[in-house]
């Protein structure tokens, strides 16, 4: 079905996108999942193309693009490739939008030409070893000394973890007032105390530098506060939304993907003397499937010009974020199985397919935590 929010010089930016990860990326990322991370010389070569950091303003060397159907295309088709180590996403449609919106103009000038070039790298660091969803409950202290916070704790499965430059802290600046006493601070690699842990070694994602990072005694200047002390929290919220549509759009082009990979299989894979996508219970299967895809590209496509036109709930954003990561779990899933034993075996595409959607309902707030959210919305 056609998606008529794209156009002309969309799909022409998509071609573009998909040409670039045939030559820069999806040879490469084989070995990058046995490194456990991608190269900086893709991200500069992204930066070189234009595919980071859209809506960054022309002064830093940014394309000022207002329209996150460019986003959409760079998740989509990475999903797509199956270029699940790339973090372009987290930084430039997770992380980037807390500097637009907090970022005064002596830190967007510091910041953004590299971030936008592809020489330095977000994260976001958030998820702690006793609270993930539960942002309150974070421990991880700033305490002003005079022109500096002295930053203590340690945070868990931090996404570019390892090759970032610049990662967005979440602290408490004042554990007293919960909530109130949250901010945000930007760390710098190469700050005195600012180590990284490990490489976390998970099930899917394997090209992703996931890690652990620790902070004891690091002393950051108050030029680094992003925004106001004590509204981190409001800051979160507001960005959420966005994090959560990121997260759907690239669950859609993932479960996409699967899809077209198993259609091929079955229409060439022979079984009882004739192709198996020529069983009822296969026929069946595909058209369920793409029923579903259908419907969910339908309302993905919605929220993002919801988004556009700064129009997009909370309560949207968790309804999108839950149903297409389930959606993909359950394709994932299907289409495995339509794969047979072959569907097993790591040669299969299909297999990293499901391995790497596992992940997708838990991280940016549980598909629980949607639910929740959805259902505080309907004053429940």
């Amino acid at each position: 079905m056609k998606r008529p929010i794209f156009n002309d010089e969309h799909q022409m930016f998509r071609e573009t996108v998909r040409a670039f990860i045939d030559k820069e990326v999806t040879p490469h990322h084989p070995q990058w999942e046995k490194e456990g991370m991608v190269s900086r010389e893709v991200w500069r070569k992204a930066g070189e193309m234009g595919f980071l950091c859209f809506d960054a303003p022309e002064e830093y060397g940014g394309a000022g693009l207002q329209d996150f159907r460019y986003n959409s295309i760079v998740s989509e088709e990475l999903w797509r490739a199956g270029a699940t180590g790339i973090g372009w996403g987290l930084h430039s449609d997770i992380v980037l939008p807390y500097l637009m919106h907090y970022a005064n103009a002596e830190q967007k000038k510091r910041w953004l030409p590299k971030l936008i070039a592809g020489e330095h790298i977000l994260a976001i660091a958030m998820s702690e070893p006793a609270a993930g969803s539960d942002l309150a409950g974070i421990r991880t202290t700033a305490v002003r000394d005079g022109d500096h916070y002295i930053v203590n704790g340690s945070k868990t499965f931090i996404t570019n973890g390892i090759m970032s430059d610049l990662v967005v802290t979440v602290v408490k600046t004042n554990p007293e007032l919960k909530h109130k006493g949250i901010s945000l601070l930007v760390l710098e690699r190469g700050m005195e105390g600012f180590e990284r842990g490990r490489k976390l070694d998970k099930i899917g994602l394997k090209a992703q530098d996931t890690a652990e990072l620790f902070f004891d005694n690091v002393r950051v200047p108050r030029e680094n506060l992003l925004g106001d002390e004590g509204k981190g929290f409001v800051y979160l919220m507001q960005q959420l939304p966005q994090e959560r549509l990121h997260v759907a759009i690239g669950a859609m082009g993932s479960a996409e993907a699967a899809f077209e990979m198993t259609l091929k299989y079955i229409r060439e894979r022979h079984a009882f003397g004739k192709p198996v996508g020529s069983f009822q219970n296969s026929r069946f299967k595909m058209a369920e499937m793409k029923t579903e895809i259908e419907i969910g590209f339908a309302f993905i496509d919605k929220c993002i010009m919801a988004l556009n036109a700064r129009e997009l709930t909370t309560e949207e954003a968790s309804m999108a974020k839950w149903w297409t990561t389930d959606l993909q779990k359950r394709v994932a899933d299907e289409c495995l199985q339509l794969f047979g034993g072959y569907g097993y075996m790591t040669e299969y595409p299909i297999s990293k397919n499901y391995l790497d959607a596992r992940v997708q309902s838990i991280y940016a707030g549980t598909n629980e935590i949607m639910k929740e959210v959805i259902g505080r919305g309907l004053g429940l």
